[in-house]
């Protein structure tokens, strides 16, 4: 039979065995070093200030009173020293890191639930889930480098699939960038976490598209008018149209609709008039009913004309423009005609 026991090699006490007290308080100290192991650091050579009680870890190459004890557990005791050799599945808190490590192939590991080092879940101030395998709550998160940058990788298994950042307000999505559904990037929007608008794309060409941006090209229906002086037209036809242009009331003169301003911003407006005879005219970009924006001026004659006019204005959401003539002219309007072009900057 042994003279101790087979894990944690603490001595029995054998058959009229005097001092039987001593065997016993040894056994007591191994286990008082052994369970619950706290190693206070890692050293190489015997600290002067150790602690009754406190587990030192000794490093390679010691030297002094731990000379030979490389990679044994040093417990101070009684003033002295006493050596306990790790064994494999020790589980010790190596206080200075603030990481439990285990005992393994003859070294200290940090411990993993898997073979091959990784986690299930992780959460950090707040509780994972199947979905969201990583859950972090927190004012800010850090990726630093090591070495000389740091890449955030988010990576789809096909192109069909999704790839993206999304934000959120109260857990609803107003916002999500990157590879939705193709390999296109994109920037969409939300303002209720259920409609979505695509703001912006890039395809792998590097070819950048907006869908959402204000743009139109907007006349009177297809024919010929003289508009009296110091009447309006407005519109009645989309030549082009994105971004929520749309018609408005009708103008009083009942030649056409308002075009409402969708979007608060700076706006190319371009105002192109075709006459087929003019006595002199002008043609404005008004906008509501009050403000001219732009104006072009044509000469009398008696042959078709093409005058255009261009600015930049700055409009508010909810604007309305219209075309205001002077003067006595035959407009052609439609498309290519008499129409207005207008796009948010």
């Amino acid at each position: 039979m042994s003279d101790q026991t087979n894990n944690l090699a603490l001595p029995y006490i054998l058959p009229s065995q005097a001092q039987k007290h001593v065997t016993h308080n040894e056994a007591l100290q191994r286990l008082d070093a052994i369970v619950q192991l706290c190693i206070v650091e890692v050293s190489s050579a015997p600290p002067s200030d150790a602690s009754e009680g406190q587990c030192y870890l000794v490093a390679e190459g010691a030297g002094g009173s731990w000379s030979g004890k490389d990679g044994m557990l040093a417990l101070r005791q009684d003033g002295a020293w006493i050596y306990i050799e790790p064994r494999t599945g020790w589980r010790g808190f190596f206080a200075a890191q603030g990481q439990l490590r285990v005992f393994s192939s003859g070294e200290w590991r940090a411990i993993s639930l898997d073979d091959d080092s990784s986690l299930p879940m992780i959460g950090v101030n707040t509780s994972p889930d199947a979905v969201n395998r990583l859950a972090v709550a927190s004012d800010a998160s850090l990726f630093g480098h090591a070495g000389h940058g740091h890449q955030l990788k988010v990576n789809k298994s096909a192109a069909a699939e999704t790839g993206t950042l999304l934000f959120q307000t109260a857990w609803s999505g107003r916002a999500e960038m990157g590879l939705a559904g193709n390999d296109d990037f994109s920037i969409k929007v939300s303002g209720n976490g259920a409609d979505w608008l695509t703001a912006l794309t890039i395809s792998s060409r590097g070819a950048v598209r907006t869908p959402a941006r204000p743009v139109a090209r907007t006349s009177l229906a297809a024919g010929t008018s003289t508009p009296a002086a110091g009447s309006r037209t407005g519109f009645s036809d989309f030549h082009l149209l994105q971004g929520g242009f749309s018609l408005g009331s009708a103008l009083p003169t009942g030649a056409g609709n308002r075009l409402l301003i969708p979007e608060t911003g700076l706006y190319l407006l371009q105002l192109t008039a075709s006459t087929l005879s003019s006595s002199g005219h002008e043609a404005a970009i008004e906008v509501n009913g009050t403000t001219v924006l732009a104006t072009l001026r044509g000469p009398a004659s008696t042959s078709a004309a093409r005058d255009i006019a261009c600015t930049l204005a700055a409009l508010n959401e909810g604007d309305w423009l219209a075309l205001l003539h002077h003067g006595s002219a035959q407009y052609e309007f439609g498309a290519t005609k008499t129409e207005l072009s207008a796009i948010m900057l």
